[in-house]
């Protein structure tokens, strides 16, 4: 089995909008989009389009909560043959080592440029708990697998014969992780197999994200995106809070929401504030608005987040 260890070496990627804005340090937008369940996308593209010239690229979520959607790589290529740019997440899960290289050569022939590597939620979490995992690899592994399939060869060390792929890679980082020498290796590993950016899980703690960004994060020289969730309601965040690990929204943040006239307009000021934060504090942000993708540019609006500057590719 070959060895994945050694640090890829360095490589230009396809010129995407996304790469560009990390290469010119503008302070980057990238947005998720939830893939439809079924086969109808107009909903998903109705969404993506109203993001268009407001994100540098749109995330395409691969199973999130190992809930049961449309493929993240088709749904990332229907959003390119749209003129837009994803950010194609694939997760370890699903997949073994044949299927995750065979995925991410086919999304390099459909033309995306940008890949998230995940491990994966636990399936028990999910719609189907009895589907069987498969973990070949995990998110770390996953980056070094794919910095060899940009230089040319596949798992075994063998040699693409019909060309390197040329994909942008990313991870995912959580500052709220409460192992904090275990959220320190992590990222360390992450850097060091070849993550390009980082987008980060959902913020609710920002003191300690300026504390990953001051103690963990500093000289890294890759961007950090803090992740930004729209809140609803005061019910949708107690929700959050009993349902997904490590984020626990602030209680006066649920009671502004309980008691605001209009909670989701509540719920948008709430976001815009967060963003505000962050930029004082990383290079970007990641925006989560759980089909209502079509609020993120009143988000940016309230935050005073100017349109992404025109492609010049």
């Amino acid at each position: 089995m070959s060895d994945l260890h050694a640090q890829p070496s360095p490589f230009q990627p396809a010129p995407s909008r996304l790469y560009r804005a990390v290469q010119t340090g503008e302070f980057l937008v990238t947005a998720e989009v939830m893939p439809p369940k079924g086969g109808c996308v107009s909903h998903m593209v109705d969404m993506a389009m109203r993001l268009k010239g407001r994100v540098h690229a749109m995330n395409i979520t691969d199973g999130s909560r190992a809930v049961l959607r449309m493929s993240s790589l088709a749904a990332s290529a229907i959003l390119v043959q749209q003129g837009l740019e994803p950010v194609y997440q694939i997760a370890c899960r699903d997949r073994n080592i044949i299927a995750l290289q065979a995925d991410l050569m086919g999304a390099q022939a459909l033309g995306i440029c940008n890949v998230l590597a995940l491990t994966g939620d636990p399936v028990k979490a999910g719609d189907h708990p009895i589907a069987k995992s498969v973990f070949d690899l995990e998110s770390v592994r996953l980056l070094k697998l794919i910095g060899k399939l940009n230089q040319g060869f596949d798992f075994n060390d063998k040699p693409l014969t019909d060309g390197a792929t040329k994909l942008f890679v990313g991870a995912a980082v959580d500052p709220q992780c409460p192992s904090w020498s275990g959220l320190q290796r992590r990222f360390e590993r992450k850097l060091a197999a070849g993550a390009q950016f980082f987008q980060s899980q959902l913020i609710s703690d920002f003191d300690r994200l300026e504390k990953f960004m001051d103690q963990i994060a500093v000289g890294c020289n890759k961007p950090i995106l803090a992740g930004i969730f729209l809140l609803k309601s005061a019910k949708n965040a107690q929700f959050i809070n009993r349902n997904v690990p490590g984020v626990q929204i602030p209680q006066h943040i649920i009671d502004r929401l309980a008691q605001a006239e209009n909670p989701l307009d509540e719920g948008i000021t709430i976001a815009a504030e967060q963003v505000k934060i962050a930029q004082q504090l990383c290079q970007g942000v990641h925006l989560m608005a759980v089909r209502r993708e079509d609020l993120i540019p009143e988000i940016l609006d309230r935050a005073g987040v100017k349109p992404v500057k025109a492609d010049q590719g």
